[in-house]
């Protein structure tokens, strides 16, 4: 299904929604978190009095089944420049995800200052390899049938058994058919496997926390992607992810910490 109908909202009150969590946008049966974030986004944009989320930072306090969520705003502050809302996804009884969202109006100008942000990938969109719902681990990754999400082939020794130690992935990724918005950049930097697979074979590397910065809006087409492992210590990894649109620019960036377990 395409990302504009698996991430509608239906209003049902001031500040309130209900969504439906695609079984199509899973990792091993369980939603992508940047995908349960950009649902957020999505309601604080719509809650709030500024069109675009610019900030926003997330924690994953249990995993919702694919069907129907409920999603609840408060505005705690409303300014003239920007606001700050949270956000809260819950199915049931139980709250699933908790965020901080900051939303106001992107604009298209050029930064004054980058030169802390790392090199853009630069193989092209047709030479790198589109990935496929079955892992190297086993796990099934069916949202990988619902985007293209393509990785450079020499950050591709995982596929071949055998990982390269640098714990970076490159390459793009693509909503068919669409193009990408201030929320859907949420799940953008969600949207990799993890660094960690250049590092060691692992399974499910589930979200603890996960926070994202949109920078610019992004002009359509494709999205570059860098995915870094930064360090893995006492069963948690803490990544950086930088997004990239089709004409260079940085759009989006995240920071996240998630569980891990490493083989033996």
């Amino acid at each position: 299904m395409s990302y504009s109908s698996v991430s509608a909202l239906t209003a049902v009150a001031p500040g309130q929604f209900n969504a439906t969590v695609d079984p199509g946008w899973t990792i091993g049966g369980k939603p992508n978190g940047g995908y349960l974030l950009a649902l957020l986004g999505k309601a604080a944009e719509t809650a709030g009095d500024h069109p675009h989320v610019i900030a926003a930072s997330a924690h994953y306090l249990s995993s919702p089944d694919p069907g129907e969520v409920a999603i609840d705003v408060e505005v705690l502050r409303a300014g003239r420049t920007a606001s700050q809302l949270r956000a809260r996804l819950a199915q049931g009884d139980k709250v699933c995800v908790e965020a901080l969202v900051t939303t106001s109006t992107l604009g298209d100008s050029e930064p004054d200052w980058s030169a802390g942000v790392p090199d853009a990938p630069t193989a092209p969109f047709e030479e790198c390899i589109r990935l496929s719902s079955e892992s190297p681990t086993g796990l099934t990754i069916a949202i990988m049938d619902e985007v293209d999400l393509r990785l450079d082939k020499a950050t591709l020794g995982f596929g071949r058994g055998r990982p390269s130690g640098s714990g970076a992935l490159r390459g793009w990724l693509e909503l068919p058919g669409e193009d990408f918005d201030p929320s859907a950049l949420l799940y953008a930097v969600d949207a990799f496997p993890p660094g960690t697979l250049e590092v060691a074979l692992t399974g499910w590397v589930p979200t603890l926390e996960l926070t994202v910065y949109v920078r610019a809006l992004p002009a359509p087409g494709p999205v570059r992607i860098l995915q870094q492992a930064r360090m893995i210590d006492a069963g948690r990894v803490d990544e950086a992810c930088f997004v990239w649109d089709s004409t260079g620019r940085l759009v989006a960036q995240g920071t996240q910490l998630a569980g891990i377990r490493l083989p033996g």
